[in-house]
C-alpha cells in the first residue's frame, strides 16, 4: 500500500498517546518491550513525519516534529527515545542522490523503519571504528563488526550502522535488515534508565548489504553538521517529555491526596495549601523555560536547513562553502544542552516535595522520569558543551559536533604531537 500526505497524520492522535502513557508504569516494572505500543505507532506512520511533501509525506518543520516528539516522551520517554536513530536516518536522507531519496523514503512511507548502530563499546580509536564495510571483487558489499548502544534496533526493520572503510580514511553508513542472516540483536542494555530502549549490543558476521544500503558521509559537510545537533536536539525532547510527565504525575497526587501532616501548619489538604502550590508552580516554571528553550532550538535547525537548502548543500557533490548560518544549529543546541537538562532534572527533584513518603513506592515507579532524564543527559557531556562554547565565544572557534567517540591517545602521544 503506498501511504500518501493524506493518510500520514501530521500530529499523534490522544487516544494512541493515552494507550503508550496507559501501561508506562507497568512495563517499567516487569522491564517489559514496548514492541506493542512501536507496533501502533508504526502503523500510524509515525517514523514518515518528515518525509517531505514532494516524496509524499506530510513535511512536517523540525519544529512540528519536536512537539510530537515531547508529547510521546510525556507518555512513555522509552518509547520516544527509541525512534532518535530512525529520525536522524531520515534527516540525512536529504542530502542524499535523488534515486537514493527515491528509494527510502518510499519504504519509510510504508512503514519501514530504521534503528541505530554507531558507537562502539571499546577499542577503538577517537575518530576510527573496528566495524569495517568491505567491497569484494564482485561488487558486493559485506559488513562486520559489533556495536553497542544501538537504541532501537530490537524494534526496527533495519539498523543503520557506521562503519570504517576498506579503501582508506573516513567512513560510510550501512543499511542492513535486522533480520538478516549474520546479524544479532542483544537486549543487553543495563543502564538504570531508559531501560526499555533496547540500547544493547549489535552484532555483524558476514553480513550483505544492498547497493541502496551504502551511504557516504563526508566531514565537515552540512549532512554532518545537521545530525550531529539534530541528534543532540532529539534528546532534550526527551527530556523535556519525561519532565512534562514528571509534573503531570505530581498534580495528579496533590488533587487525589487526603492525608497531610501535623507540621504543615495549616491542615488544609495539599491542593489548597500555598506552599506545596508553591512547588508545583516553580515546576511549571523550569519546565516552560526547558520547553521553550527548545523549541527555539528547533526553530533554528529549520532555518539553518533552509540556509543550507539555498545555498545548494543538500545537492551530492557541494562543493562550495557551508554558510554560516548552518552550524547555528549547533551552537543553538550546545547552548540548550548546558542548561536543559537540570531543569528538567530539577522539576523531578519537586515532584518528590510535594507528598512525601508514598511518592517514593515502588509500584508507582515515579523515579523512572529521574533516572531517565539523567540517563539520556548523559550523552554527550555537559562540561565539554559548556568549554567549546566559551571558546566559540571568546575566539570565534566554530563547536564541533558529536561525531566520534573512540579510546583517547596516551599522555605521550598528544604531548608529542603538540610539540
Amino acid at each position: 500500500m503506498t501511504q500518501t500526505q493524506e493518510t500520514v497524520q501530521a500530529e499523534l492522535p490522544e487516544e494512541l498517546l493515552k494507550d503508550v502513557a496507559a501501561g508506562a508504569v507497568r512495563r517499567e516494572l516487569e522491564r517489559e518491550l514496548p514492541f506493542d505500543e512501536v507496533r501502533a505507532l508504526d502503523d500510524h506512520r509515525f517514523g514518515a513525519l518528515r518525509v517531505p511533501a514532494d516524496h509524499g509525506g506530510p513535511g512536517v518543520t523540525l519544529e512540528e516534529l519536536i512537539t510530537e516528539v515531547i508529547r510521546l516522551a510525556e507518555a512513555d520517554s522509552n518509547v520516544a527515545h527509541l525512534y532518535r536513530g530512525h529520525f536522524g536516518f531520515v534527516e540525512s536522507l536529504r542530502f542524499q542522490p535523488r534515486e537514493v531519496r527515491d528509494e527510502w523514503y518510499r519504504r519509510v512511507l510504508t512503514g519501514t523503519t530504521v534503528g541505530n548502530a554507531s558507537t562502539e563499546k571499546g577499542g577503538n580509536a577517537l575518530g576510527d571504528l573496528s566495524t569495517v564495510l568491505s567491497q569484494k571483487p564482485d561488487g558486493s558489499w559485506r559488513l562486520d563488526g559489533e556495536k553497542f548502544y544501538s537504541t532501537g534496533t530490537i524494534f526496527s526493520d533495519c539498523t543503520r550502522v557506521s562503519a570504517a572503510r576498506d579503501d582508506g580514511p573516513g567512513r560510510r553508513f550501512a543499511l542492513v535488515a535486522v533480520d538478516a542472516p549474520g546479524v544479532t540483536v542483544e537486549d543487553d542494555w543495563d543502564g538504570f534508565g531508559q531501560r526499555l530502549t533496547g540500547t544493547g549490543t549489535t552484532r555483524f558476521a558476514d553480513v550483505g548489504v544492498e547497493p541502496f544500503g551504502v551511504l557516504d558521509r563526508v566531514p565537515g559537510s552540512h549532512e554532518a553538521i545537521h545530525e550531529a545537533a539534530f541528534f543532540q536536539l532529539y534528546l532534550l525532547a526527551v527530556q523535556v517529555g519525561a519532565a512534562r510527565a514528571a509534573l503531570r504525575d505530581a498534580v495528579e497526587l496533590i488533587r487525589t491526596r487526603r492525608r497531610t501532616f501535623n507540621t504543615s501548619g495549616s491542615g488544609r489538604l495539599f491542593r489548597e495549601d500555598p506552599l506545596i502550590q508553591q512547588i508545583v508552580g516553580r515546576m511549571s516554571a523550569r519546565l516552560f523555560a526547558a520547553e521553550s528553550t527548545v523549541s527555539e532550538v528547533a526553530r533554528v535547525h529549520d532555518r539553518s536547513l533552509a540556509a543550507g537548502h539555498a545555498a545548494g548543500t543538500h545537492t551530492p557533490g557541494f562543493a562550495g562553502e557551508v554558510p554560516t548560518a548552518v552550524y547555528d544549529s549547533e551552537i543553538a543546541v550546545e547552548r540548550a544542552h548546558v542548561v536543559v537538562p537540570q531543569l528538567c532534572l530539577d522539576v523531578v527533584g519537586e515532584l518528590f516535595q510535594t507528598v512525601g513518603a508514598s511518592a517514593v513506592s515502588r509500584s508507582k515507579a515515579l523515579d523512572r522520569h529521574w533516572r531517565n532524564i539523567q540517563t539520556v543527559a548523559t550523552h554527550n557531556p555537559i562540561v565539554f558543551r559548556a568549554r567549546s562554547l566559551g571558546e566559540y565565544e571568546i575566539d570565534g572557534t566554530t563547536p564541533e559536533g558529536l561525531n566520534a567517540i573512540g579510546d583517547a591517545p596516551t599522555a605521550a602521544s598528544v604531548s608529542g604531537s603538540r610539540a
